[in-house]
């Protein structure tokens, strides 16, 4: 055996004797054992497995950490856990006021060990020092974004992986004070990550200290609820109330969402009983996202039975939101609207409201926010309302820290309706804001199909699309926007290249970033990014119309689009 063998089965032998998770101890001894044993069937794969579980560690970033649960410091376990609980907690200690105790809220979701990672944090955070707060029970992300600024808290954890794959889990990290309860951005990321490696480096988890938290009472969800139910106009009558069809895509959504709509006096959804209890399985999607193909079937027959108006869908940890409506051209006989579609009808709705709440007063102030590879039709909103507009690099951390934020979105299914309660996007929130809009719409004897028309009749059609390309080898997307750099393109699907503009240093108010732009004729636009969470290159493409009538409008931005979607698989292929 050569000495980088000892190495790492030294390093693996380390990392189990501190791992205090009986089911990834399990696993990682028989790795240990196949590796050692002299059958080179066995020892080969398990030293190729030990290599990329050692080979380095989960990054802990803006994103916070996110993985697959195994065992190894390049997976999501307890012992990973524990060193970035002890990280964080020396961060808050060390900007902490002097003679103050800092404190942190601590949620999680019905993912598998979800519960288990939250109680490890709250108890290493508690024996750190730090005033720990576990909230009750497994609950919606936005309820721990809220209990952050609620709570006043220094700090807040959400243990969730969101939409991603059933054996993943991951660690959300947020900020009190001047940060108001946003996701950590620069430089907070790195100087958490360095006390987790210190931590990492010089001590023995078992050795941590442990300490007693504190649980969160129920009156935190109960001041997130009341305060929800305001994303809400007046309510209907029941007899004038869309009737609407929910999925909790097997997560946390409903209980809370169930309590946000009979406080703001909707009638209960018809529910996807298959899909409404928590179940880290996620057994009736092959992924658990609503963007995903096959993901809203079951609310597609669910919708069909009852003759439903509208079907929302929250994913599981309910921080997105996704809007299908009847669509006799679907081949299920409903169409999920885009992120963009859902972004932009919020956004115009947002603005509406700012305009009629300033009535009198001088004009509507105030900014709609979105990523920078999100539809630029939210720019046009804020144009026409006379209201500032900001891009964001991708992420809620971003959006919500625009300043004088009215409504905030990402092409992701993120949307945040209501800034001054949380910084973070609520699919909970934005899924009651929208069906109040269309609870209005059906009073008025419309459609959201209706307003959607009216939308590109007013503002001109925004089409957008997205190239998605899933890698084994991330090398694969260094290589293509290394590519795409070195021979940028003079046309794409038969569209006049204008610029490209490349963010990896910056560029105007936004912080670097591996994203290229680039602009088209006639208003079209290719973004160009890796994921900052999965291992894929994203495409995103936009193009627009306003000539002509509605069916034209949409028929020519399509035209473009799918000139485009073409162009650009032909570039990163």
């Amino acid at each position: 055996m050569t000495r980088l063998d000892d190495d790492l089965l030294a390093r693996a032998d380390a990392w189990l004797a501190q791992d205090p998770d009986p089911e990834t101890r399990t696993e990682l001894q028989a790795l240990l054992d196949a590796a050692r044993s002299d059958d080179e069937s066995a020892s080969a794969p398990a030293a190729a497995d030990l290599a990329d579980r050692f080979a380095g560690r989960l990054a802990f970033g803006t994103a916070g950490l996110r993985g697959e649960i195994a065992a190894g410091p390049n997976r999501m376990n307890r012992v990973l856990v524990a060193q970035a609980a002890a990280g964080l907690a020396a961060y808050l200690l060390e900007r902490a006021a002097p003679g103050t105790t800092p404190s942190v809220v601590i949620g999680y979701d019905g993912r598998k060990n979800s519960d288990v990672f939250a109680r490890d944090s709250a108890e290493l955070m508690a024996g750190a020092g730090v005033r720990a707060v576990l909230l009750p029970r497994l609950l919606p992300t936005p309820v721990l974004a809220f209990a952050v600024r609620h709570l006043d808290a220094s700090a807040g954890v959400m243990v969730t992986a969101s939409h991603n794959p059933p054996n993943d889990n991951g660690y959300k990290v947020y900020l009190g004070g001047g940060d108001h309860g946003s996701q950590i951005v620069s430089p907070a990321d790195a100087e958490i990550a360095a006390h987790i490696l210190r931590v990492a480096e010089t001590a023995f988890v078992p050795d941590l200290p442990r300490g007693e938290f504190e649980t969160a009472p129920e009156t935190v969800i109960d001041a997130y609820v009341a305060a929800t139910a305001e994303a809400a106009d007046a309510s209907p009558p029941a007899d004038a109330q869309p009737r609407v069809v929910y999925t909790a895509m097997h997560g946390v959504g409903w209980p809370t969402m169930s309590r946000v709509l009979e406080t703001a006096g909707f009638v209960a959804p018809v529910l996807v009983d298959a899909q409404i209890a928590p179940d880290p399985a996620f057994p009736t999607v092959a992924f658990p996202n609503p963007e995903e193909p096959g993901a809203m079937d079951l609310s597609f027959a669910r919708a069909r039975e009852v003759g439903a108006d509208l079907i929302i869908a929250n994913d599981p940890d309910a921080d997105r939101l996704a809007i299908a409506i009847p669509d006799a051209s679907a081949p299920d006989g409903f169409r999920r609207l885009t992120g963009n579609e859902v972004g932009l009808t919020l956004g115009w709705q947002a603005a509406e409201r700012a305009t009629a709440a300033a009535r009198g007063e001088g004009g509507a102030e105030g900014t709609l926010a979105c990523s920078i590879v999100s539809s630029p039709g939210l720019e046009t909103i804020a144009r026409a309302y006379d209201l500032e507009f900001r891009g964001t690099l991708t992420g809620f951390k971003w959006i919500s820290r625009a300043p004088g934020l009215l409504f905030g979105y990402e092409e992701a299914l993120g949307y945040l309706v209501n800034p001054g309660t949380l910084r973070d996007k609520d699919g909970i929130s934005a899924g009651l804001a929208f069906l109040s809009l269309a609870a209005r719409l059906k009073a008025e004897g419309r459609t959201v199909a209706d307003h959607l028309d009216a939308f590109v009749e007013r503002f001109g059609c925004f089409a957008s699309g997205q190239i998605s390309i899933r890698v084994t080898d991330l090398a694969k997307i260094t290589e293509v926007m290394a590519r795409l750099r070195a021979h940028p393109p003079a046309e794409i699907g038969g569209i006049r290249v204008e610029r490209i503009e490349d963010l990896a240093d910056g560029f105007g108010d936004l912080p670097p970033a591996d994203v290229l732009r680039v602009v088209l004729d006639g208003g079209a636009r290719v973004m160009v990014r890796p994921s900052g969470t999965e291992p894929k290159l994203k495409v995103y493409l936009d193009t627009f119309s306003d000539t002509g009538s509605v069916a034209e409008r949409r028929a020519a931005a399509q035209a473009a689009l799918t000139a485009l979607d073409a162009g650009m698989r032909a570039l990163v292929a």
